[in-house]
């Protein structure tokens, strides 16, 4: 009986060390599992809301309520110039929307320097920074790169012309470099995906650019070269003459020295003459 008691003792000992093992196992898996769920809550990205596009936009169209949403963007990347309030996209009220400045693709950021102000239209005065003016240059197929600008590439403007003093031979000069383009025609979209063989380009330049590039268009021809993309090279001091271009070098003419005068007196002794030299009184 006292072996069975023991027995059961032991058994009942063991049994209770093995529940204590478990139950440490389990209360230290918990904890862990809730040490983890601590740490991802801490490791959250914060976000805050912002209004994007709900579908895509082109050039042109208007911005209005039912087509933007307010989402959750993060924070650290949050982009310059965004919209986080119906007051600061809106402020005139729904009935004045917004214009598109360029194509705006879903669920991308409506930003500010993506759109007009409120009740502009997506015209060429919407496009100018301040102080500049836009200034529109005749241009034909030739002059104009071939029909591929567009709103908003880069071109230097050279004149081709007669300098004022020289009576033969013209002459080709760089006059403005890396002019902004704001319009071809009559037409601000950039995003044209056809060539454009336009009559005249407007371009963005200050009041100063804008007499010399009237003086210039009144005394020549102006033709224009497309700057590249990401070009940003400064260059000046671009002119080119026939003779330059020919490779025809100038000619320096030296005038002849002048002859010496020689005074003479003629005698006659029968049939001969005689002629003396005497000095000249003038």
């Amino acid at each position: 009986m006292r072996i069975i008691f023991g027995l059961v003792l032991v058994f009942g000992m063991a049994l209770a060390g093995f529940a204590v093992h478990m139950t440490r196992g389990f209360l230290s898996t918990y904890q862990a599992e809730l040490n983890h769920e601590k740490s991802l809550r801490q490791e959250v990205i914060k976000t805050e809301d912002i209004y994007i596009v709900t579908k895509k936009v082109a050039y042109g169209d208007a911005i209005s309520s039912d087509i933007v949403a307010l989402v959750k963007w993060p924070v650290d990347s949050m982009p310059d110039g965004i919209f986080q309030t119906e007051e600061s996209l809106f402020p005139l009220g729904l009935d004045t929307p917004r214009i598109a400045l360029r194509t705006i693709e879903p669920k991308e950021p409506l930003l500010e320097v993506k759109v007009t102000e409120p009740g502009e239209s997506a015209g060429v005065a919407s496009r100018l920074g301040k102080g500049m003016r836009a200034f529109a240059i005749r241009v034909d197929v030739s002059t104009g790169v071939s029909g591929f600008l567009r709103a908003g590439d880069r071109v230097d403007v050279y004149w081709s012309g007669r300098l004022p003093g020289r009576s033969s031979g013209d002459v080709t000069k760089l006059i403005q470099s890396s002019v902004p383009l704001v319009a071809i025609d009559q037409i601000a979209d950039g995003e044209r995906a056809t060539p454009t063989i336009a009559r005249t380009v407007t371009v963005e330049v200050t009041p100063q650019q804008v007499a010399a590039l009237a003086q210039a268009q009144s005394s020549g021809r102006l033709s224009l070269s497309l700057v590249g993309r990401d070009d940003d090279t400064v260059i000046s001091n671009v002119e080119i003459d026939q003779k330059t271009l020919l490779g025809i070098e100038q000619v320096t003419e030296v005038a002849a020295a002048p002859a010496k005068r020689v005074c003479t007196v003629r005698t006659r002794k029968g049939a001969e003459i005689i002629e003396t030299p005497i000095p000249c009184n003038d």
